[in-house]
């Protein structure tokens, strides 16, 4: 992860967002590392991997090649990045319902809601850009 050059992409979301993503990956090995002690439900871990890093890298490769293959610039809008940040936000719920069994049923649905926001949200974004003809630069 060190290799990818991390600091230098905050400005540029479209590729912060795989950073971002990746990260998820490094958090699930440290949480099943976690619960191989017992410390941590063994769930957490993968909630990091599944929610955490597959969705969010999902969303950003899905929204990076849509603006690409249809001619469109590279950078992310307000709306696109809302998306992004839905889906982290889900994610997030989603591991700390697991390590708080206190206020899970809450979390589960903070993170429902916002998977779903995610999703839904770019697939509203992007289904005019998708079915619209190739901007010709």
């Amino acid at each position: 992860m060190s290799r990818w050059a991390g600091e230098r992409t905050g400005r540029e979301r479209l590729i912060f967002i795989l950073h971002v993503g990746y990260g998820f990956v490094a958090a699930g090995f440290v949480l099943a590392a976690l619960a191989s002690f017992a410390l941590v439900p063994e769930s957490a871990g993968v909630h990091a991997w599944t929610a955490g890093a597959v969705g969010t890298m999902t969303l950003a490769v899905m929204s990076r090649a849509s603006l690409g293959h249809t001619g469109r610039e590279l950078t992310a809008t307000a709306a696109t990045q809302m998306i992004y940040g839905a889906v982290f936000i889900a994610a997030l719920a989603r591991i700390w319902a697991d390590l708080d069994p206190s206020c899970s049923t809450l979390l589960l649905h903070v993170a429902a809601f916002c998977w779903a926001a995610g999703f839904l949200g770019l697939g509203a974004v992007y289904a005019r850009i998708l079915a619209g003809p190739r901007v010709m630069r």
